[in-house]
């Protein structure tokens, strides 16, 4: 065989054996990558040398043993010999000299495969030995036969035996790590990266418990988890870097040692914290039902472009401006009297959350945008979505390949049934079912709220009122008290994330007074939570 096929050999089991021999024989998994990319470098320059090869195999182990010899005997002398810069650069450097077009396609493959390799191969240790899963567990999760799971765990094994031996058995069996679960949430843009995204495994959730505590160096976490601390640098990094390499839910203080990088509140804290807004919220929901029948002309008021609206549907498109009030002049107090010398973080997306207490607060406001779609050159839909309902859509929803909202932007000034073909008719049956849509007589018409685009910054101007001063003496009561929780409990260099504290604080409110005004008779609820509550759109010609 030619030297020059050599690459065509390149397949994941030949990568994986090679990763698991550098793995076997190095600290740990960077040093193992680089060890390998080294190989693989190796055999490229032969693959572009004259001459033919007797058996490829052997070949390629004797390429890895050789340079393995010179990577642990003679490191300077290895750091002279082998290029350290950027490798995919120099390889499609000597791509582009190559007779066959599909060598840079290959090396490229190579150096992606290698770097999916450095995680299968730590990920598969904690999986095993901290998470308990069985290796059929394990191949499952990482897409992956069983045989390449036992692989990776007789490879990895190799390289912490001795730290094994010392600890003794402890290692034989999976470290029993109690349950710890959080709930996580976040403001802004996930698709800058969601550090949250990092924290599945229990092994991280246990690490970032222990930094929240207090500040801790990788060898203090192995001790008090009684695990390798080479697992816990490499998880140390992981958790630091986040999703994107900029924002983590760690950071690394000059001391070297790890902390919290984001509000969590433990479950004392948050009860704490969720008590200063509920004590309040009786009288906060006398004032809200008075403010809305005062103003209940006001709210019908608005230009809607719907043949006809109802305050229902209008106070539920209101609800959470009309809760978040009250949030909102605790937050003015906290920035005015207690954190005024705090600059804010600014960030594209900030997570922040809680130890799950068996509560769920979770809701959600989510908006989708439309051009050019049915007529209109823009259209923007919202929902809601909590505890009484639910959501109609998510983020980064298709509006161009939803044929219920289609129908919903239709049927803003009424559409004739029988226009519709049948599978218009299924869909537009669906559509009513969703609360889009009410018939009457042979024509349709939109259910949810509908207003224009240019209306759009008159929408919540009425439940806006609602900061002005209403709850002052409330807010200034429940800031005082929050504002010294915080202190105690987060961190002095997250201080300006106070805001985050503030939304984990106020999370009971809505549900909270959503119940109220629907006992009060404020509020009616959609029969299953779903319906036309909550859900809107604006539209522009």
């Amino acid at each position: 065989m030619k030297k020059q096929d050599l690459l065509k050999y390149f397949d994941d089991n030949l990568l994986d054996k090679l990763f698991g021999f550098c793995y076997a024989r190095t600290n740990d998994s960077y040093e193992a990558e680089e060890l390998c990319s080294n190989i693989i470098y190796a055999l490229i320059k032969a693959a572009h040398t004259e001459g033919e090869i007797e058996g490829v195999y052997p070949f390629i182990w004797r390429v890895a043993r050789n340079v393995y010899a010179d990577f642990s005997n003679n490191r300077r002398k290895r750091a002279e010999m082998i290029y350290e810069g950027n490798s995919e650069e120099i390889l499609l450097g000597i791509a582009e000299e190559d007779t066959f077009d599909d060598t840079a396609e290959l090396l490229t493959s190579v150096h992606r495969r290698i770097a999916f390799l450095t995680k299968a191969y730590r990920e598969v240790m904690i999986m095993f030995y901290m998470d308990g899963l069985t290796t059929a567990e394990i191949a499952k999760r990482q897409s992956t036969s069983e045989g390449a799971v036992r692989q990776r765990l007789f490879s990895a094994r190799q390289k912490i035996k001795s730290e094994v031996d010392e600890m003794g058995e402890t290692y034989h069996k999976p470290v029993a790590l109690d349950k710890i679960d959080y709930v996580f949430m976040g403001t802004g843009s996930p698709d800058w990266g969601d550090p949250s995204n990092i924290c599945k495994r229990m092994f991280s959730r246990h690490i970032v418990w222990l930094c929240h505590k207090k500040p801790m160096s990788a060898s203090e976490i192995a001790e008090e988890l009684n695990v390798p601390t080479v697992y816990v640098e490499e998880e140390l990094e992981i958790l630091r870097k986040g999703e994107n390499g900029e924002y983590g839910l760690l950071r690394r203080l000059d001391s070297g040692k790890y902390a919290i990088n984001f509000i969590l509140f433990d479950k004392d804290v948050l009860e704490k914290a969720n008590a200063l807004y509920t004590e309040q919220l009786p009288k906060i929901c006398d004032v809200i039902s008075k403010y809305v029948e005062e103003h209940k002309e006001e709210y019908l008021a608005f230009p809607y472009l719907n043949k006809k609206v109802d305050i229902n549907l209008i106070l539920w498109q209101q609800i959470r401006k009309i809760a978040d009030a009250f949030s909102k002049n605790v937050g003015d107090v906290l920035k005015e009297k207690y954190f005024c010398d705090e600059p804010e973080i600014k960030r594209p997306y900030s997570v922040f959350g809680y130890v799950k207490n068996g509560k769920r607060y979770g809701c959600g406001w989510d908006g989708v945008d439309g051009y050019n779609v049915c007529g209109f050159s823009a259209a923007h839909l919202s929902n809601i979505y909590f505890s009484r309902i639910k959501a109609h859509f998510r983020c980064g929803h298709n509006i161009s390949q939803d044929p219920q909202i289609q129908l919903a932007l239709r049927a803003i000034e009424g559409l004739d049934i029988t226009s519709l073909s049948e599978k218009e008719q299924e869909h537009a049956a669906k559509a009513i079912e969703q609360g889009y849509l009410y018939r009457e007589g042979d024509t349709l018409y939109t259910k949810i709220l509908v207003s224009t685009m240019s209306d759009g910054d008159k929408l919540f101007e009425i439940s806006n009122g609602l900061q002005n001063g209403y709850f002052r003496a409330e807010a200034e009561i429940v800031a005082e008290k929050l504002a010294e929780l915080i202190k105690k409990s987060v961190p002095g260099y997250l201080y300006g994330e106070w805001r985050l504290a503030n939304m984990l604080a106020r999370m009971p409110v809505l549900n909270t007074v959503v119940e109220c005004l629907i006992e009060k008779g404020v509020l009616i609820p959609p029969k299953d939570g779903i319906g036309a509550e909550g859900c809107w759109m604006s539209v522009k010609k």
